[in-house]
């Protein structure tokens, strides 16, 4: 049962996550890609400057980790995305972009929702660039 709740937790606060993006002015590719590295919740693209072009405006492929937390007994939403956590990110993303042969910026943000022991919305935040490759 216990796995069940968590999987719930997991799939509504991929729903929170994606309106989160949507309302920024993303728009959501693809959910739960799977590979031989890993899983990543959401895929999504945004326009958005590209400063190591001069800053001009580009579609950048934008992987999303959503972290989910009710309560803060094992810590945060936010500091549960540990260096082993940013490292299989990063090594799934890059097999994300090879799959799709993307060739434009792309980057990795984490969307943080942090619930209190009741379940109810305490905090949600966008965190751009989490994750540096």
């Amino acid at each position: 049962m216990k796995g069940d709740a968590r999987r719930q937790l997991g799939q509504m606060g991929e729903e929170w996550a994606a309106r989160l993006l949507v309302e920024a002015g993303l728009a959501i590719v693809a959910r739960n890609w799977r590979c031989a590295y890993g899983e990543l919740d959401l895929i999504a693209q945004e326009v958005a400057p590209d400063y190591s072009q001069g800053g001009v405006a580009a579609t950048w492929l934008v992987v999303v980790e959503v972290r989910i937390r009710r309560g803060t007994r094992f810590g945060t939403a936010q500091a549960s995305v540990t260096p082993t956590k940013q490292a299989k990110l990063r090594t799934v993303a890059e097999a994300y972009v090879q799959a799709v042969e993307w060739q434009g910026p792309w980057r990795i943000d984490v969307v943080a929702i942090q619930l209190d022991g009741q379940g109810r919305l305490i905090d949600q935040v966008h965190l751009r660039h989490a994750v540096m490759g």
